[in-house]
């Protein structure tokens, strides 16, 4: 099968091509880097010709809760117009698990990327995932004064990039469902304990401090509202594993 995965040099994106790649199919990259805009569909009709199914694992770094319905509205009906048009059969959007409950910022967008996707003429599944093991990285970056890195506390359950890859792969590979079984990671963490594993990994000289944040996005977080229930699939890479296989910057 051809299959156009819109960004593919994303978290996710690079190990959806390995995977798809690795199965026996045709991958076409849509990035900027390849000459593709999702946000403004330059290049995207172009793209698609001949693909049976395109996977959207696109992304913005931003909290904002406008800017990011603004990105995923234009990217989501960007690429699902192009699809109209070239007649691709399938497409597949990622998306996180337990966001009807915590409404905000980022998780905004992405409620309205499922909108859009559900709406549109071209047959459709939505995947969607817990926080991956990145999350804790992420978190790092962002909340990191000199020695010291303050971390919200947060109740997850974590998964691997490359299992939430694996199956979407597995999605574009069959016929379109809708809304597919939630995917979670194999075992609840809280990001304090990924946070300080993830630095005496990485032999960091940074102290791991929790913080309780105010503000309706940090009470969700805390709550473990976005670890999914125990009728989701699960993913097999533990964050440990994770930690010595995948991290990125170990050294």
């Amino acid at each position: 099968m051809r299959f156009a995965i819109a960004g593919a040099t994303g978290t996710v994106g690079h190990f959806v091509v390995d995977a798809a790649r690795r199965r026996g199919h045709e991958v076409i990259r849509l990035s900027r880097a390849t000459g593709q805009n999702v946000e403004t569909g330059e290049g995207v009709d172009a793209a698609l010709t001949g693909a049976d199914a395109v996977i959207d694992v696109t992304s913005v770094g931003t909290t904002s809760a406008a800017r990011s319905v603004e990105f995923f509205a234009a990217a989501s009906e960007s690429l699902l117009s192009a699809e109209a048009r070239q007649g691709v059969a399938h497409h597949i959007a990622l998306s996180i698990v337990g966001i009807d409950a915590v409404p905000f910022g980022y998780y905004a967008g992405k409620l309205a990327q499922e909108r859009i996707v559900t709406d549109a003429v071209v047959p459709h599944s939505i995947l969607r995932a817990t926080q991956f093991h990145e999350f804790a990285g992420q978190l790092l970056a962002q909340t990191t004064i000199g020695p010291l890195a303050l971390v919200p506390s947060g109740l997850v359950r974590p998964v691997a990039a490359r299992d939430v890859a694996e199956a979407l792969v597995t999605i574009a590979e069959g016929d379109p469902v809708g809304r597919a079984r939630d995917l979670r990671g194999p075992r609840d963490e809280t990001l304090l304990s990924m946070a300080r594993r993830l630095l005496r990994a990485k032999r960091a000289k940074r102290l791991a401090i929790g913080v309780s944040l105010p503000g309706d996005y940090w009470r969700g977080l805390r709550s473990g509202v976005l670890r999914g229930t125990a009728d989701s699939d699960e993913g097999a890479v533990t964050f440990d594993e994770w930690l010595a296989l995948d991290a990125p910057d170990r050294s």
